[in-house]
């Protein structure tokens, strides 16, 4: 345990990308199995097990220490591991630290009374430091300033291989990555996943910066409708029928029409999730009432209808098709798909123009027909893994802005954990009793690191109210938010809810009287 926690330590005070992979590793190449493989399982959220952990640790800091310091010590650190680490009682006793190997199958196996037993006994074994890595692993989320990818380039530099080698087994692997390790030593052969139902790692698209439009000859680009979903693999073998997100988290669980829907069929194959109804595209919303669920009633299915629109193949009836150029995939897609016609699917068409010129109109018009925009993608592209320059791009229609007016703000977390950056803000609303705020949207980008500081400063002077870490404040100060689009929402008191909001400026010299009302709001919405 000692090794991996000095390895989180050095990591959170490493600032370079470089400096981060060599302790990687390094630490990979000196730990033995099996070790290694849950350390890198740690780094990349495989370790997760959901446990009420604030409960437990408050719990056991009960007897130990006074509760409000406690509390008190956790709003002003904003860390539960690292408040907890610093406020634990040092036992006085020379012993061992518990092995790391013994801490991971505790954390997988016991049940939260038992937890709770040994987890006290592990605290009392180790240092400061050794707690707070322990507690980061209990809580699932490390924040030390490493990525999965960057944890997958360290190995793939520790075995002397490439990166997308790593990607390209990595999802048919579990840890601790024996099998992994295994080949990387040279003691075996790369893993082989083949026509599993796995994920395999997505191509990505860099935003089309000004100018860019004008280089591209549309003779050498396809151009796609960009729809308002969630990006979506859909993997078939068989009876085994898997729905990943773009990250690799299985959604399927939720999804299940859409998996009887390619039972029975060979394919990895690329698209968007929505919600369709006779046809046509349900605002983001919809589709949000079926994300995040554990489980999914045949209520849900009926209201939210769920549809797979498809744009690109990775894999058909077992070969891999990922080297071909986008036009042959299309091509061996299309032919794939009207053999197969599997229901609650379709394919995204392909939007035709002769122009640049033609284009620039066609992507004018795509906020009035309720699209984010278009897709371009250059016909001779083989499938990359990652966000390789130069292949795809996304034209998103330009963003909406609108005045709102700052109503709480929350401590953010690793870096940010001293600075309240999460901002929830809202639009004037008219009521009997005269004009009220009603929250809008919630934003955690978009300003500099000294605008945050001025933020910061100025939700200190103006606090009206404390709820733990979050603070009301005065109604004085205006941001202009950027944001996608404005859908309905019966689950907030405003009845709209913002797509991907970010603030834009902020209006120091705007008097937060003079801010958007939710009327202007509402008039935003494309039914």
């Amino acid at each position: 345990m000692k090794a991996f926690a000095d390895l989180l330590d050095r990591l959170v005070y490493a600032t370079q990308r470089n400096a981060k992979l060599r302790l990687i590793s390094t630490y990979l190449a000196a730990t033995p199995d099996p070790d290694r493989g849950w350390a890198l399982a740690a780094l990349t959220d495989g370790l997760t097990r959901k446990r009420p952990v604030r409960r437990l640790l408050a719990e056991l800091m009960a007897p130990r220490v006074d509760p409000e310091l406690y509390r008190l010590s956790r709003d002003y650190v904003g860390d539960t591991a690292e408040t907890v680490a610093l406020l634990w009682p040092e036992s006085g006793l020379e012993i061992d630290p518990p092995a790391f190997g013994e801490v991971v199958h505790g954390l997988l196996t016991l049940d939260n009374a038992e937890l709770r037993v040994v987890l006290a006994a592990w605290l009392d074994r180790l240092d400061s430091t050794g707690r707070w890595a322990l507690l980061k692993l209990l809580t699932g989320a490390l924040r030390v300033g490493v990525s999965a990818r960057l944890a997958k380039t360290a190995v793939a530099e520790m075995g002397g291989v490439a990166v997308d080698d790593i990607e390209g087994v990595w999802h048919g692997l579990t840890p601790p990555y024996l099998d992994l390790f295994a080949w990387l030593d040279g003691k075996a052969d790369k893993p082989d996943v083949g026509a599993a139902a796995v994920f395999r790692p997505m191509m990505l698209a860099h935003p089309l910066e000004p100018g860019e439009i004008d280089a591209l000859d549309p003779a050498e680009i396809a151009a796609e409708w960009k729809w308002d979903g969630i990006r979506v693999q859909l993997a078939a073998h068989g009876a085994d029928v898997r729905l990943f997100s773009r990250t690799g988290d299985d959604v399927g669980i939720v999804f299940p029409e859409i998996l009887a829907s390619f039972a029975g069929r060979s394919a990895v194959l690329d698209g968007e999730l929505l919600v369709v109804r006779e046809g046509t595209v349900a605002p983001f919303n919809d589709l949000q009432q079926r994300l995040n669920r554990k489980a999914v009633t045949r209520r849900q299915q009926l209201q939210y209808p769920a549809h797979v629109r498809l744009y690109d193949a990775l894999l058909i009836d077992g070969e891999d098709i990922r080297a071909l150029p986008f036009a042959e995939r299309r091509q061996r897609l299309e032919s794939w798909f009207a053999a197969s016609r599997p229901e609650r699917a379709d394919l995204s068409p392909l939007v035709a123009f002769t122009s640049i010129e033609a284009l620039a109109g066609i992507w004018s018009g795509t906020r009035g027909a309720g699209i984010e925009g278009l897709m371009l993608k250059r016909l001779s592209s083989p499938y990359l893994a990652g966000r390789p320059k130069g292949h795809w791009y996304k034209w998103k229609r330009a963003a909406l802005t609108a005045d709102c007016v700052l109503m709480y703000a929350q401590r953010g977390s690793g870096k940010r954990s001293s600075f309240y950056s999460d901002y929830t803000f809202g639009a004037w609303r008219s009521t009997p009793a005269g004009d009220e705020l009603v929250p809008v949207g919630k934003a955690y980008s978009g300003f500099t690191d000294a605008e945050l500081i001025e933020l910061d400063r100025w939700i200190r002077r103006n606090t009206i109210d404390r709820f733990g870490p979050v603070r009301s404040v005065t109604p004085g100060l205006v941001l202009e938010i950027a944001f996608d689009a404005i859908n309905r929402s019966a689950r907030h008191k405003s009845g709209v809810a913002m797509r991907f909001p970010r603030v834009h400026r902020i209006r120091w010299d705007k008097p937060a009287t003079e801010a958007d009302r939710l009327e202007a709001l509402e008039g935003l919405i494309v039914e």
